[in-house]
């Protein structure tokens, strides 16, 4: 098949918001009056409702029919870039979502369950719960999973609390106020320790892109609680002196935190246990094929850790006895629950269900899959102009990512990496990923193959990239002024961050457009 880029256009509609639409009387459903019996027995209902919360007005809600609202947020995804065909969006590890498993996660075995029904009643459940613990255990070496944390932000906040409790609990707590990361650390780690009351140190990178043992053994002290870090790092940087790392953290009393966001290129590999670590965490939403999508879920940061900080775990915990499966509650030492219950319970069924249906040996081959395809996709970008790599000092291979930078096209030419990232919507596919905050590397993009794309797509998306820059130092202005063939086009930059020109709700837009006229 032939990687000619094709011309692309997205689908365009003059559609207004769903407020806008509508005609008076209009309705989807009918719900039928209340029989006369049930009436005479509740009487008025809005009598139940006190008189500080009734509505002073009706709501302002569009009326229409269902099939009108359906076509509405039909035409809207269809407008939508969203997951176009080819999304290498960096650090989150894309991966494609089996429909078998998501059709099984909606079964009314899972999606009907009361977390506070009694524990025989939901023996399946708790089962799967239990099945995927002791799979992590064994890529972990970990003793204990809990899966309550929703997401890797609170998979490290729970870390920071297992910290906490347990130089609480051997008397140290006053004095063990610092936790250790890199600045290549996931942004979560420092931030969490922050919020947790700990005093955060940050190692910067040396020349072979980690920081050196000097910087390290300068840092640790009898102050040290905990260090956190990500290894290989978001620009593809593996540090291989970690097992002395934890070994200096651990001889001064600290504990160590492997933050496995990157797993996708080590899973099989490695195992955090045998590098020294004390704890670790799994993104299911990335990792584990289960889906990674924005505002807070649904995703499952799996939290691991070693027989002595797991009587330190939230409860409940899914324990087997014999043929059966319990809640185990009595947990005095534990430091309180992250979220409610057992977190993401379809979320975990996914995870598992990928889990089981790759086995050992296609994890595996997924892992050199990703790595591969990355040190594939290296060479073919390092020879567009204007395209250098992070860490250039740093000559050892990359894992499943590396960072970019464009910063040679934008003094060259003006267009930078924000301008790019408009102008490969136009090509049909998604805008890669820049850099979390603050960039360490200049004009950033960090792309990332993983493991589910051919090299057709990898080298249509490098193609993309080329003829961006090529564009970049002809025309730079069709760059810096696209999108062009997206339904809606280049935004006006600081609308949003006026307060008088922006509305998070209905509400406030009415009120503004009635103080505007």
């Amino acid at each position: 098949m032939s990687n000619e880029l094709k011309q692309y256009q997205g689908p365009v509609w003059n559609e207004p918001i769903i407020m806008e639409m509508g005609y008076p009387g209009r309705r989807g459903v009918l719900f039928a009056p209340a029989e006369p019996e049930v009436r005479r027995q509740v009487g008025d209902v809005s009598a139940l409702i006190p008189s500080a919360m009734r509505r002073k007005d009706a709501p302002a809600l569009p009326e229409m029919s269902e099939p009108e609202v359906l076509y509405h947020y039909l035409r809207l995804s269809q407008q939508t870039l969203g997951m176009m065909g080819i999304s290498l969006f960096g650090t989150c590890t894309m991966k494609y979502n089996p429909q078998i498993n998501e059709q099984m996660a909606w079964r009314p075995e899972i999606t009907e369950l009361h977390p506070l029904q009694h524990e025989d009643t939901m023996q399946g459940a708790l089962e799967i719960v239990h099945n995927m613990d002791l799979i992590l255990r064994e890529m972990s070496g970990m003793d204990q999973f809990v899966f309550q944390a929703g997401g890797g932000s609170e998979a490290a906040y729970l870390n920071c609390a297992v910290t906490r409790a347990y130089h609480a609990s051997k008397g140290e707590l006053e004095q063990r106020d610092e936790i250790i990361v890199t600045i290549a650390t996931h942004p979560c780690d420092p931030a969490t320790a922050a919020a947790a009351g700990f005093k955060v140190i940050t190692l910067m990178l040396d020349e072979n892109g980690y920081p050196s043992l000097d910087a390290l053994k300068a840092a640790v002290s009898n102050r040290t609680a905990a260090i956190m870090v990500n290894n290989p790092d978001d620009m593809g940087v593996y540090n291989p002196e970690i097992k002395e790392w934890v070994r200096i953290v651990h001889e001064a009393g600290g504990l160590a935190f492997y933050d496995a966001a990157n797993f996708n290129a080590t899973m099989s590999k490695l195992r955090a246990r045998e590098l020294g670590f004390d704890a670790c965490m799994f993104m299911l939403h990335k990792t584990f094929g289960t889906p990674k999508t924005g505002v807070g879920g649904p995703a499952t940061g799996a939290y691991g850790c070693s027989a002595e900080l797991a009587p330190f775990l939230p409860s409940p915990l899914v324990v087997r006895d014999g043929d059966r499966y319990r809640l185990d509650a009595d947990r005095p030492q534990s430091v309180g629950k992250i979220r409610e219950f057992l977190g993401n319970v379809q979320v975990v069924l996914k995870a598992y269900a990928w889990t089981r249906s790759m086995g050992a040996e296609g994890i595996s081959q997924a892992s050199d899959i990703s790595v591969l395809s990355n040190n594939y996709m290296e060479k073919g970008l390092l020879a567009i102009r204007g395209v250098t790599r992070s860490n250039p000092e740093a000559t050892t291979p990359r894992m499943e990512m590396t960072r970019y930078s464009l910063q040679k096209m934008k003094e060259e030419t003006g267009v930078g990496t924000h301008d790019v990232q408009n102008r490969m919507s136009d090509f049909g596919i998604d805008p890669f990923w820049t850099s979390h905050e603050p960039w360490l590397v200049p004009e950033p993009f960090t792309p990332e193959a993983g493991e589910m794309y051919g090299k057709e797509a990898l080298d249509k998306w490098i193609a993309v990239i080329s003829r961006i820059s090529d564009e970049a130092y002809s025309n730079p202005e069709l760059v810096k002024t696209s999108p062009h063939n997206q339904p809606v086009h280049r935004l006006k930059l600081g609308v949003i961050d006026d307060p008088s020109t922006r509305a998070m709700t209905w509400r406030s837009f009415v009120k503004q457009r009635a103080a505007r006229a």
